[in-house]
């Protein structure tokens, strides 16, 4: 990977080059680490806490009863099964 320059503000903020957030995943918002390890900064995406991610899918509206949502799921298991096309070689019995 090729090395990329930036400089430090006033405020002690440093860009990230967009090459590096782009093959990262990093976006805005996001936490990073700095963990310093002989005398190197390594600076890696921090893995998101499972309550960062709480409540990011809106709840559905109207809201559904779990019967209406398993009844949805097996239609749609359904049409997926119908959609499917179908193997037109046969496997040749044992013998």
């Amino acid at each position: 990977m090729p090395i990329y320059s930036s400089s430090v503000s006033p405020k002690g903020q440093v860009t990230i080059p967009q090459e590096i957030r782009e093959e990262f995943g990093i976006r805005a918002k996001d936490v990073v680490t700095f963990e310093v390890v002989e005398g190197r900064i390594t600076l890696t995406p921090a893995l998101a806490h499972l309550l960062d991610n709480y409540r990011s899918v809106p709840a559905l509206d109207p809201p559904r009863s779990w019967q209406e949502i398993e009844a949805i799921v097996a239609e749609e298991r359904a049409l997926k099964h119908v959609a499917e096309p179908r193997s037109t070689c046969e496997a040749e019995p044992d013998q």
